[in-house]
């Protein structure tokens, strides 16, 4: 194992640690979210860091940038999240699963300009968006307390020690320079950002308890189990629309 996989691995331990030793004595109003004071207090802390950074800057790149060219840099980054797909797919054994993503990513990378065009989907070629998280869950390991990370949001203890793995396993992590690297990063977060813009702010407009809905939306979208008897919706967390 590498120092760097070490390292992030370390470094998540830590952040989960923190989160379960300081919020032992918080009393649970639900059985998954023991943590539920130190939960609130780390939502309304990202909800200042978007209010001040994110959304002005997702709303100004939403502004000024073509729509066209909004749908490119989304198909792009959402691209390179098949191939990931793919292999924790392959992980899970989901054959037909893994072969589609194969033929999503090959597909859009040779004959959708690298990805800027989504052909696949107009190919009729499904997507299940899939990361290690989902992947240990399908080998049996339960999901554990529901946590709110810094500026990552909604995971639980499971998805926390995944994510180390899901970074290595990113397309993006490995490019050189750095300032590349770090430079598409942002991109994709800007551009994930903007395009929930209208359905947070619905959110925000419609729940009387917007922590409560977020966290009942992403445990039951984490729990492969409990979306048995509609698997094609199973993990997918990246759509707040409905």
């Amino acid at each position: 194992m590498s120092a760097r996989w070490r390292q992030a691995g370390a470094a998540c331990l830590v952040v989960a640690g923190l989160a379960l030793t300081g919020c032992a004595s918080t009393q649970a109003s639900n059985t998954q979210d023991p943590y539920e004071g130190y939960n609130r207090s780390m939502t309304k802390f990202n909800d200042t860091v978007d209010d001040a950074v994110l959304k002005p800057v997702a709303t100004a790149y939403k502004t000024v940038t073509p729509s066209p060219v909004r749908t490119g840099v989304s198909n792009f980054f959402t691209n390179l999240g098949d191939l990931w797909s793919m292999v924790n797919h392959a992980l899970q054994g989901n054959g037909e699963q893994t072969y589609n993503h194969m033929v999503r990513f090959t597909t859009n990378t040779v004959l959708g300009l690298g990805g800027l065009l989504d052909i696949a989907t107009e190919m009729q070629v499904e997507r299940n968006k899939q990361d290690f998280g989902l992947t240990l869950a399908s080998w049996g390991v339960q999901p554990g307390p529901y946590l709110v990370l810094p500026f990552f949001g909604p995971s639980t203890v499971r998805d926390t020690l995944a994510l180390p793995i899901d970074w290595q396993g990113y397309v993006l992590a490995d490019l050189r320079p750095v300032s590349h690297r770090n430079s598409l990063m942002g991109l994709s977060l800007v551009s994930k950002r903007a395009s929930l813009l209208d359905a947070t702010d619905t959110l925000d407009a419609a729940a009387l308890d917007r922590y409560t809905l977020i966290r009942d939306f992403y445990l039951k979208q984490r729990n492969p189990a409990a979306n048995s008897s509609n698997d094609d919706n199973a993990g997918r967390v990246e759509s707040f629309d409905d």
